[in-house]
C-alpha cells in the first residue's frame, strides 16, 4: 500500500491545472519562488502549497539561496514519473486473474 501511496504523489502532483502551469514556467530553467508566485497570481502561502506537493512527488526539486527558494524541474523525477505511468497502464498477460463468475 505504501508504494501505491508514494506513487499517488506523482500523479497528485500533475492533477491540478496550476501545477501544470507552474511546471510550464519551470520548462525554460530554474526560477526563483518570486518570478512563479507574480504570474500565477498566488499568494506566498499558495505557491508553497503547490510547490510542496511538486516537490513531493519528485518532479520539482528545490534549493536555498539566502531567503528565497529556487526551483527546478528533476529529470530523475521526470524518468520516474514516466517508468510509473508506463507500468501501470502496460497490460500484463502473467497476472491476468480469471473472473470466478464467468467460469472461465
Amino acid at each position: 500500500m505504501e508504494s501505491y501511496e508514494k506513487s499517488a504523489k506523482v500523479f497528485k502532483a500533475l492533477c491540478d491545472p496550476k501545477r501544470l502551469a507552474i511546471l510550464e514556467q519551470l520548462r525554460s530553467g530554474e526560477k526563483c519562488a518570486c518570478v512563479l508566485q507574480e504570474p500565477m497570481d498566488l499568494t506566498q502561502s499558495g505557491l508553497s502549497y503547490h510547490m510542496k506537493i511538486l516537490c513531493d512527488s519528485g518532479i520539482v526539486v528545490s534549493r536555498q539561496e539566502g531567503k528565497w527558494t529556487h526551483y527546478r524541474l528533476s529529470q530523475a523525477g521526470r524518468d520516474k514519473a514516466v517508468k510509473l505511468l508506463l507500468a501501470i497502464t502496460t497490460p500484463d498477460a502473467d497476472q491476468a486473474s480469471e473472473c470466478v463468475l464467468c467460469d472461465k
